[in-house]
């Protein structure tokens, strides 16, 4: 069965601080799994994994973010003008900075985190209007078609368009944020500092999922993380991303 997204993955100097940076941006609460790894997701009784919210998972590393543009962000919903300066003024009090990604004059406001990673305040956009608090996960491409064909075989959520310049998913259920492929011709020179976690179901064999995924073009990627539960894999636009291993079946 094919896999689904379940969280952001952002790696930092200070886990701890962006958890909570993120935590503040989005509503939701921080908890820990262990040193070093801060996950932010929905309070209120969230049950993770929930197609209604892609949370996020923020892991301690060494090196400090490059000044090169991620390409892999965040877009943020609002809905109305008056929440989006709302919003963008409560981010930059948390630590946000402007920032200048070559966006010219556009609606939307672009930020950073207090590490540098780059995300976007979107206008109002009546497509967005029932996502959450994440509009959508926007991933830079040299080309959206074969994204549409690779992440189309990935995931088990719905494809609704493709074109030259622009793929875009969402949950087959119809809830939480959109996943985005924007044509851009600059090529990836470093790692992504973001990425994709996906996650198989219940019951599933993450082993066949990942030999699946390397027959569609996927490639392994060794970051020295040694035995570890997770396989980290690379699309065929060189995008990093990491299949979970699956939680037991609570199904008697």
């Amino acid at each position: 069965m094919p896999l689904r997204p379940v969280q952001v993955n952002i790696k930092a100097l200070d886990d701890s601080a962006i958890g909570r940076f993120w935590a503040g941006a989005l509503g939701w609460s921080v908890s820990s799994e262990g040193p070093g790894v801060t996950n932010v997701e929905p309070g209120g009784g969230f049950v993770w994994p929930d197609p209604a919210a892609v949370c996020v998972d923020v892991v301690a590393v060494p090196e400090p973010k490059t000044v090169t543009k991620n390409r892999v962000h965040l877009d943020l919903a609002t809905t109305s003008a008056a929440h989006q300066a709302e919003l963008v003024a409560r981010l930059q009090a948390l630590g946000a900075r402007p920032a200048d990604v070559g966006q010219g004059d556009v609606p939307w406001t672009v930020l950073a985190d207090p590490e540098g990673n780059e995300f976007c305040v979107l206008e109002p956009r009546e497509v967005y209007r029932d996502t959450g608090p994440i509009a959508a996960v926007v991933v830079d491409c040299v080309d959206p078609r074969e994204m549409a064909r690779f992440w189309g075989e990935t995931l088990d959520w719905t494809l609704h368009e493709a074109t030259d310049d622009y793929a875009t998913f969402r949950s087959a259920q119809g809830v939480g944020p959109y996943l985005e492929f924007i044509r851009r011709p600059a090529v990836k020179t470093v790692p992504d500092r973001v990425h994709l976690d996906l996650l198989p179901y219940p019951g599933d064999d993450k082993s066949a999922e990942v030999a699946r995924l390397r027959a569609l073009g996927a490639t392994d990627l060794d970051l020295g993380q040694g035995d570890v539960p997770w396989t980290c894999l690379v699309d065929p636009d060189g995008h990093e991303f990491c299949v979970l291993a699956p939680r037991p079946d609570p199904r008697p």
